[in-house]
């Protein structure tokens, strides 16, 4: 069983598309749960949701991070996986994800890479470099560049680890500084989702980084910028 954590917050336009996909699976429906974590939507999201989740709940703990916790305690699987509201999973996804841990049995933690749902030079240029840095810590065993909309744990090591720091940005660097003491973290690059781009649409790719760096140089919160709860046009 894998169970699939997806938070959410105002994702009416989104969620539906998301978890279409993760309802089209190559696995059988019965071999893997969805769970919907809401961040208190004032939008339709929560009732679109359970036209397709199995469960589907107003997160009690704080941030992304937090929402994604909650979705693994309320979990059935040994796996949990996770990504994002806005994210588009290809029908292999849940798939590759089994396949990975059952061949290589010392890996706690898999992550994959982004593609832009968006197409153009720019987001495939800005994806391109996100890339680059998974694949560069992967490949010096250094900081491994971990998405939370692309990433999956074995679930007792994840609870083991303690779980997801409840912070603003940098919580998918963090947890898999903890993981990797306990086991391996593998990156499969074969493991894509469609990634979209509107907040660097909307709030510019430059700026869109350089508030990530000033918050996870931070320690992963800051007064001056946040990642939890942006209003999208």
């Amino acid at each position: 069983m894998i169970s699939v954590v997806i938070p959410t917050y105002n994702e009416e336009a989104n969620i539906a598309a998301c978890l279409a996909s993760l309802c089209n699976q190559t696995l059988p429906r019965e071999g893997y749960e969805l769970i919907v974590v809401d961040g208190g939507s004032k939008d339709k999201t929560r009732e679109i949701a359970a036209k397709y989740a199995d469960q589907v709940f107003l997160q009690t703990s704080k941030k992304v991070g937090g929402a994604r916790n909650d979705g693994a305690k309320a979990a059935k699987g040994e796996i949990v996986a996770t990504t994002d509201a806005d994210c588009i999973i290809p029908p292999d996804w849940l798939e590759r994800i089994e396949e990975d841990f059952a061949r290589h049995t010392d890996v706690v933690q898999v992550y994959g890479l982004v593609h832009p749902k968006e197409k153009n030079l720019k987001h495939s240029i800005s994806l391109a470099l996100a890339n680059f840095f998974s694949r560069l810590g992967s490949w010096t065993h250094t900081i491994y560049y971990t998405l939370g909309c692309n990433t999956a744990f074995r679930r007792e090591v994840f609870i083991e680890v303690g779980m997801y720091q409840c912070i603003d940005a940098g919580d998918d660097l963090e947890i898999a500084r903890r993981t990797r003491e306990v086991g391996k973290v593998y990156l499969d690059p074969s493991l894509r989702v469609a990634f979209d781009m509107r907040r660097y649409d909307q709030f510019g790719t430059l700026k869109s980084l350089w508030e990530w760096i000033y918050i996870v140089v931070r320690g992963g919160d800051s007064e001056k910028y946040s990642y939890s709860k942006r209003e999208y046009k």
